[in-house]
């Protein structure tokens, strides 16, 4: 922590939020404002138990108050500068060749000679008939005027009876009828 007055924290693991509070010389609202504007700070124990704090949510609560105070930064200043301390330096990150290999020239070379063979084979296999794409064929225009009336908006409930009564086959009207 860059900058930040030296606070006696107890030695323990986690912390209420009002011995946050005591610690930092902060309100209760205050405490709950921040843990709303930094969302890693303070963790529940359960659903319906009170928040409490690692020793390290409380160092961070001692960090806001400095830049809040003393830096006069705003709340949202002061959430940029945490994420920047929290990145890496430049100089600190490891290298490209580190993440991806030291032959991963090699490698990527292997796999472009692989795809080409595979291109080979297809180009081939074909027995001297080239294999093209082409768009697919558009529908005569007669036939996309139509399509639209065909899909008729299904109704909403029950169909109207003069509907159901001559959808139904023959048979089943004489039977009704008898």
């Amino acid at each position: 922590m860059p900058d930040t007055p030296q606070v006696e924290i107890p030695n323990r693991a986690l912390f209420k939020a009002v011995e946050v509070c005591d610690l930092a010389k902060v309100q209760p609202y205050v405490l709950r404002s921040w843990e709303a504007e930094f969302p890693d700070l303070g963790v529940a124990k359960t659903a319906g138990a009170p928040r409490v704090y690692r020793r390290a949510d409380v160092q961070q609560v001692l960090r806001i108050k400095h830049l809040l105070l003393v830096e006069g930064l705003t709340l949202a200043g002061a959430r940029r500068r945490i994420s920047e301390e929290a990145m890496p330096a430049e100089g600190e990150s490891p290298g490209i060749d580190e993440l991806i290999g030291q032959n991963a020239r090699e490698r990527l070379a292997a796999v472009k000679r692989g795809l080409r063979s595979i291109l080979d084979l297809l180009a081939g296999a074909g027995g001297g008939d080239d294999f093209e794409l082409a768009p697919p064929v558009a529908a005569p225009a007669r036939a996309a005027r139509s399509a639209p009336a065909a899909r008729a908006k299904p109704s909403r409930g029950k169909e109207p009876p003069a509907r159901r009564t001559a959808a139904r086959p023959p048979q089943a009207r004489r039977n009704r009828s008898a």
